[in-house]
């Protein structure tokens, strides 16, 4: 992706994120490469089949060994309901479908549920690693409420062919502390298996929205979370992208450090950004972002803008789903393709 590329995409954004110069020092963290799993798992106590799963997720795709990931996730139908997902592009009702947008996009993994990946298991696992999503929110419940629930066995996920199993907790829930229990003990089951684990740590309680400000998506708690992932030992994490800062202090909970704010951090995006990647064990443990929700004519601005903060920040790609599915398969195979060529460019560098 040239300069001029950039420059046109992100517009008067261009000075502002490409020449930044963030508070933490890159030197402090362990930055992706083709040879981020050999540094990084090669000491750890992953057995040889869970090496070659993991280094299966980064060796495949068009970001194949460069230490980058771009993973189409498509489990909107339990957790957004199919037809809200799938209203704008029904042909996504097809779980077939779905696996060919990841193939045709070039992404290192499709993520889903296990209805969807098991449909399509015998004709497709040896060709793109699966992801199986293990739990989710169901939105048919009434009243709604917040609770990941498991919808099926790791075992089951290994018997489709999966290289990887994904699951969300919501900390700061209620329901956060058997969630926590129970997917560590999945995890731990997943590495017994051989398979990858990922973890989506999305933080939610009503109270984390104070004075009109959502600290959902602030640095502090999305990076505490991030750090309780690493903990129960998952081997990427997925994160929604920084917004704000200052929910422990805003909120009045938790514990915090001014220097979390001033030395650490900043109100810059990529600051926001690599205070989650520091709190991944410096990097150990890689960072995806949310490539976020479907807005139309924005996506493609939305979605670089999104990649050149997450890897200039240290990160290790993005997850991205309805930017490219909720639009003809063409064009969400330009917008993945879009996203890559920012961690493919040599113009884009880890600040």
């Amino acid at each position: 992706m040239s300069l001029q590329t950039l420059n046109e995409v992100l517009g008067d954004n261009a000075e502002f994120l490409l020449n930044h110069q963030p508070k933490v020092s890159k030197e402090t963290l362990h930055l992706p490469g083709p040879d981020f799993v050999d540094r990084m798992f090669s000491g750890s106590n992953r057995s040889n089949q869970v090496l070659r799963n993991i280094q299966t997720l980064y060796g495949h795709g068009r970001l194949a060994d460069t230490g980058y990931l771009s993973i189409l996730p498509v489990d909107q139908g339990i957790e957004h309901t199919a037809g809200a997902s799938f209203a704008p592009n029904p042909i996504y009702f097809d779980p077939e479908n779905i696996v060919k947008l990841a193939i045709e996009s070039g992404c290192n993994a499709v993520a889903s549920t296990f209805g969807v990946l098991a449909s399509v298991s015998r004709k497709y696992a040896h060709k793109i690693p699966f992801l199986v999503k293990i739990n989710h929110n169901e939105l048919l419940t009434y009243p709604n409420k917040f609770d990941q629930i498991l919808f099926g066995s790791v075992e089951d996920a290994w018997n489709m062919g999966a290289v990887a199993v994904g699951a969300t907790i919501y900390f700061g829930s209620e329901e956060s502390s058997r969630q926590i229990i129970e997917i560590a003990a999945a995890f731990e089951r997943a590495h017994e298996l051989g398979m990858a684990t990922v973890l989506w740590c999305y933080a939610r309680n009503n109270a984390f929205k104070k004075d009109g400000v959502d600290y959902h998506v602030s640095a502090d708690i999305t990076s505490q979370a991030n750090h309780l992932g690493v903990t129960i030992q998952a081997d990427i994490i997925k994160q929604k992208l920084p917004e704000n800062n200052g929910g422990f202090t805003a909120v009045n909970f938790s514990k915090s450090n001014p220097k979390m704010y001033s030395e650490l951090s900043s109100d810059h995006p990529i600051d926001l950004c690599r205070y989650q990647v520091l709190n991944c064990y410096s990097g150990r443990i890689g960072l995806i972002n949310s490539g976020g929700e479907s807005k139309g004519a924005s996506d493609k601005a939305e979605a670089i803008t999104t990649a050149i903060i997450n890897k200039r920040a240290g990160g290790q790609g993005l997850i991205m789903g309805r930017k490219a599915f909720q639009r003809p398969m063409k064009e969400g195979i330009s917008l993945l393709n879009a996203v890559q060529d920012v961690y493919l460019s040599e113009e884009i560098t880890i600040a």
